[in-house]
């Protein structure tokens, strides 16, 4: 079943009818129930904790985690978390969703199968709905960059101005002693591009963290079915890799993800070194933060990382408007 739409004409997309599944957490190992919704055209992406009564918006500023994922939350309430945002976000992105409620009993989006695919079908059997409207992008006018570490284990992140209408992306990840080794890859973000470059890429560890982790209480819910395990030059895996960059693969998907936190399209060009949840996130911030490195447009030509600005960014951010 393909629910793909013409882009062709400005859109903002959502559901046509609610779909939803259970999995358990990456980390906290619970079983999570979730569901994707229709929204109101203007309504964004919001996180909804059925268990709590909350609504958390899916925006950078509302970034409270990023070891080893990207939680969001609210301020004051250390309860009113949602962790492993980044693989829903990145499948809502890539196929182009403004406006969607996530709703979730739990503390976790499942991890399913370590990527965003499961999420991309999700969407498939829903189908998608556009509604015409005007589009609203944020231009990237000039580099904005954050950085950690120095020397050979020095990381960073990067959006320049774009050569035209579009979001490109491309990562070099390096694991030295590993079959992770030294990757690259690239990605236009279209929702062709994004279904067949990057959508199946699995979340990835070494072999030596996974008993670190639990013993620090995290990646409770991990196994072999949702993350690829990398013993120095083995992967554990019994059915190996699902394409050669897949590690490269699965760090570009989380960009699409965690920049769509950006709460509209971004027009500009990534470029990463080695870089994660942390520093997709302060990258955001570093932008938002300097008000001449930026600005909104309306354009009928722009593919969508997160969908039209939504209305509560305004509020959130009101130099946006």
């Amino acid at each position: 079943m393909d629910g793909s739409i013409s882009i062709d004409l400005p859109q903002r997309r959502t559901l046509k009818a609610s779909i939803g599944c259970v999995g358990v957490g990456l980390h906290s190992g619970r079983r999570v129930a979730l569901t994707l919704r229709p929204a109101a055209a203007g309504t964004g992406i919001v996180f909804r904790r059925t268990d709590l009564g909350i609504e958390i918006p899916a925006l950078y500023d509302h970034v409270v985690e990023t070891r080893l994922c990207t939680m969001l939350g609210l301020p004051g309430d250390r309860r009113a978390t949602v962790g492993t945002v980044e693989h829903v976000m990145a499948a809502l992105a890539g196929c182009g969703v403004a406006d969607a409620i996530i709703e979730l009993d739990g503390p976790e989006v499942p991890i399913l199968d370590g990527s965003a695919a499961p999420f991309v079908f999700l969407l498939d059997c829903a189908g998608l709905i556009g509604r015409p409207a005007p589009m609203r992008a944020i231009e990237v006018l000039r580099p904005v960059r954050v950085s950690e570490g120095g020397g050979a284990g020095a990381a960073w992140a990067e959006l320049r101005p774009a050569t035209g209408p579009h979001f490109d992306a491309e990562i070099e990840i390096d694991f030295p002693g590993t079959a992770i080794g030294r990757q690259s890859a690239a990605l236009r973000l279209t929702p062709a591009a994004f279904r067949e470059e990057v959508a199946r890429c699995r979340t990835f560890t070494l072999a030596e963290e996974v008993a670190r982790l639990r013993a620090a209480g995290l990646c409770q819910g991990g196994s072999l079915a949702n993350a690829v395990v990398v013993d120095g030059p083995l992967i554990l895996n019994p059915g190996g890799l699902r394409c050669p960059e897949e590690f490269a693969g699965h760090k570009l998907l989380d960009v699409v993800g965690d920049l769509a936190l950006a709460g509209a399209p971004i027009r500009g060009h990534f470029i990463g070194h080695r870089s994660g949840h942390a520093l997709n996130n302060r990258l955001l911030r570093a932008l938002f933060a300097d008000r001449d490195a930026w600005r909104v447009v309306e354009d009928e030509d722009v593919m969508a990382v997160g969908g039209a600005m939504p209305s509560y960014a305004a509020a959130a951010a009101p130099s946006f408007a």
